[in-house]
């Protein structure tokens, strides 16, 4: 129920939004097809046939994002709701549906409202979920790209969101998987801004074991290519990802997808030799390219940041030979925190308390996807989530609960460099070691300078070349500062457990 300035109840939101079925300015569920053709005066079409468009905004606008359950809102918010509500009784408009989720307890039927003359978005939307099955919606969004002002104000206990004046697809995709996080914590579970993967190898004793594992990172740390990454397994080891943006980890320990058609990926620099499967998929006629470098006359570059360097691709799932067909996990067995802190190992294991401290630090890279104006910076978010509705440090307490209580291994990391650019870590070493943790083949030492556990050997790594120390000049300096400014950053949340705070790496 959404109250007026006034104080008066008037009608629940969804009975204020035109019934799709009955209301002659609304496009209800059109195909695919129908809404490509409605944004075609938008696109440039592809050398693989696929379509591209530019938008005018180029990310997201957390600046300009405000939740009724962490911020209070004013008259002048009010007013945003109500207008997007209004204009949706009288603007031209295409209506999606679409479920969001296929586990029992973690499914959301979804309903975008959109100006017809700005299909893309919903094309590009309609694209990342399966079509709904009738039901009922939950969760509602009007995005209205040529409001005046650029706001995007959410209701989570209504399950409403207006987008108003933004053209960025991101906006429409994650104001719907904001509200699916924030219904599983009332649920008792944790959504999570992480991919899933389920990989199937060969223990030290030559059986086979599966093993779920979770990435936990920012936009644009290497979340998608390691969680999509197919091992260079061979028959009858394997590995599929299983949901690649968020997803939720339920008491249970089985972790629900959200996302079961398609995937939001950044494109910038995507290479055909070292990501083949997201290249293929980002070159199908299936794909929809946005704010990508597109000649005129189709010609596709990948490589050059013409518009923004937060270039994007609606790719299908069904053209990564990577994706599973299911989305959700039975089970979570590992996680990792991808950092690119450089004073941070390419992997330590934490203990529990540890893992909960890098929850609640979420240090990576600023990239273009969330503040293009300090990008590069680093920075810290919790749970590498800047969805988060509700208590931050509350979030750290359920997820310091629900994985020991699940006996969940969890590891830091890191996918960037050591030190002052002196060693990269790239994707070969880090999908080595992803595989050899699901082995169980990694040898651990604990280690008394970085005060770590850290890998004493991993097979097919020459692991003691990557020894922090050796690269970075007046290290226990170094982490001594770094490990005073993550205290003082723990410190900010009052709901946060003293031991979690006390056990900063």
């Amino acid at each position: 129920m959404y109250m007026s300035e006034t104080g008066t109840e008037p009608r629940p939101l969804d009975q204020q939004l035109p019934d799709p079925v009955t209301a002659s300015n609304v496009r209800h569920n059109p195909s695919l097809t129908e809404l490509r053709d409605l944004a075609s005066h938008q696109e440039t079409t592809t050398e693989f046939g696929s379509p591209s468009y530019v938008s005018d905004v180029r990310s997201r606008s957390a600046d300009r994002t405000k939740n009724a359950v962490d911020h209070e809102f004013t008259a002048a918010d009010d007013a945003l709701v109500e207008d997007a509500v209004e204009l949706a009784g009288e603007r031209e408009l295409v209506c999606v549906d679409r479920l969001m989720g296929r586990h029992p307890e973690a499914t959301f039927c979804c309903r975008l409202f959109v100006p017809v003359e700005h299909a893309r978005l919903a094309l590009g939307w309609a694209n990342l979920f399966e079509p709904s099955d009738g039901r009922e919606p939950d969760l509602y969004t009007v995005h209205l790209p040529d409001y005046e002002e650029r706001a995007i104000r959410v209701l989570p206990e209504i399950g409403f969101t207006a987008v108003l004046g933004t053209d960025y697809i991101g906006e429409a995709k994650k104001s719907f998987l904001r509200l699916f996080m924030y219904r599983i914590k009332q649920q008792g579970g944790l959504g999570l801004h992480a991919g899933s993967k389920h990989v199937r190898v060969r223990d030290e004793d030559g059986d086979l074991q599966s093993v779920g594992q979770a990435f936990m990172g920012l936009s644009a740390t290497g979340k998608s290519t390691l969680t999509s990454h197919g091992c260079w397994l061979d028959d009858p080891e394997d590995a599929s990802m299983r949901q690649d943006d968020v997803c939720a980890l339920l008491p249970d320990g089985s972790v629900a997808g959200s996302e079961a058609t398609g995937l939001f990926i950044k494109t910038i620099g995507l290479d055909e030799d070292e990501q083949p499967g997201l290249y293929r998929a980002a070159t199908d006629d299936s794909a929809i390219l946005e704010n990508v470098a597109v000649d005129d006359d189709g010609t596709v570059h990948f490589d050059e940041d013409r518009y923004t360097t937060n270039s994007r691709a609606v790719v299908r799932r069904d053209e990564l030979e990577s994706a599973d067909d299911e989305i959700d996990l039975d089970d979570i067995d590992q996680v990792f925190f991808i950092t690119r802190n450089p004073l941070m190992p390419p992997v330590a294991k934490l203990s529990n308390d540890q893992a909960a401290v890098a929850f609640m630090l979420g240090e990576s890279i600023e990239t273009s996807a969330g503040d293009p104006s300090r990008a590069g910076e680093s920075i810290r978010v919790v749970g590498t989530n800047p969805f988060i509705i509700g208590s931050e440090g509350e979030e750290g307490n359920i997820f310091h609960d629900l994985i020991d209580i699940l006996d969940v291994d969890c590891y830091v990391i890191n996918t960037g460099y050591l030190g002052e650019q002196s060693k990269d870590i790239g994707v070969t070493e880090s999908v080595t070691i992803l595989t050899e943790a699901a082995r169980g083949t990694i040898e651990w030492t604990d280690d008394d300078r970085t005060d770590l556990t850290i890998p004493e050997s991993v097979p097919e790594l020459d692991i003691e070349d990557y020894y922090v120390p050796d690269h970075v000049d007046d290290y226990d300096e170094a982490i001594a500062e770094l490990r005073a400014e993550r205290r003082e950053y723990l410190a900010q949340f009052e709901d946060l457990r003293d031991d979690i705070v006390d056990a900063v790496y």
